[in-house]
Parts: C-alpha cells; structure tokens; sequence
C-alpha cells in the first residue's frame, strides 16, 4: 500500500529550514512539501485552499506529515475539505498552542483552534518543553483529533533546535501510519 501513496509535508509558520527534519526527509526520501504562497503572513483559507489544490493534482492516497502550525492546517482543513477521504493518515508534529497569548500577531487568524475528530488515523508528537504549546494543551488536541498520543520527551519544539537530524523515531512513526 505504502507504494501508492505519496507523502506530503506541511511545514509550520515560516517554513521548514534545510536542516530541519522535514527538509531532510524531503531531500532523502523525495516527499512532497506543499508550498505556500506566504509563509510569514499564514492565512489559514489559504493554507487550506492550497493544500486542497495539491491533493486534487494527484488521485494517489496521501499521508501527511505536518509540523507546528502545518498541524493546524491538518484540523483545519479536516473540518471543511471535501476531499480528506484522499488521506490516509497524518503525522502531526509539535502543534502549537495558537490560542496562548504568547502568540505572534500574525497567527491570530489561526484561533480558535479547530478541535474535531480527524476523519483518518493520525499521530500526535509533543514535547514536554515545547516553547510554543504546554504539555497539558498538547495533550488535549491530541485528545480531541483522535490522534494517538506519543510523548517525545524534553525536545523542544521538534523542528532544527531539537537537533533531530532526519528524526528516526518520526520515520517510524510514519511507516506504520502508511501500512
């Protein structure tokens, strides 16, 4: 199965670096990040328009692979989209907690924070010292999306500070999402 399906990265508020594990597994493994038209300026109908346009390209089943506010998009999305039957799960990495006060103007469009039940399986990863989302607030999205819960320890926000390298771990976990 896993063959037939393509992977798609969406990266978080101003893209992934090319260090960070998303930018490693796209350069390794050939996965698609889907690019936005404003990484700095996110608009959350944008960022879901767009992702619709992408899995409307291509008929193949998707998996995707998600990091901060990339995992936003995914709930988001998830609630409006008539296509998430194209998904056949989502890895969703370090959500942030766009409703804390600590939160840049720009990702106020982001609130509320969408919180029903994905319509495909999926896999929540949090840091017990993400800067950007509490453990407790990590825990419950992933509660609320019916997402499986993996706790990653004290990583950080799990993107290039954590010094993840290609994460191994994260690999895993998505070829048992793709199975």
């Amino acid at each position: 199965m896993k063959d037939l399906q393509r992977v798609l990265l969406l990266p978080g508020w101003l893209n992934s670096d090319p260090e960070h594990w998303q930018s490693l597994w796209e350069q390794k493994f050939g996965y698609e990040r889907v690019e936005q038209a404003d990484w700095g300026w996110p608009r959350r109908g944008d960022w879901m328009a767009r992702l619709d346009e992408v899995l409307l390209a291509d008929a193949r089943p998707a998996v995707l692979v998600a990091h901060s506010l990339g995992c936003q998009l995914v709930a988001s999305w998830a609630e409006h989209s008539q296509l998430t039957g194209r998904v056949h799960g989502a890895l969703l990495v370090a959500p942030p907690d766009t409703e804390a006060a600590n939160m840049p103007s720009q990702l106020h469009n982001w609130r509320p924070i969408r919180r029903s039940r994905l319509p495909f399986p999926s896999i929540a990863v949090i840091s017990s010292d993400d800067p950007f989302c509490s453990h407790v607030r990590g825990a419950q999205m992933s509660a609320d999306w019916g997402s499986r819960l993996v706790e990653a320890g004290a990583c950080g926000h799990l993107n290039t500070a954590s010094k993840l390298g290609a994460w191994p771990v994260g690999q895993a976990l998505l070829a048992g999402l793709r199975e």
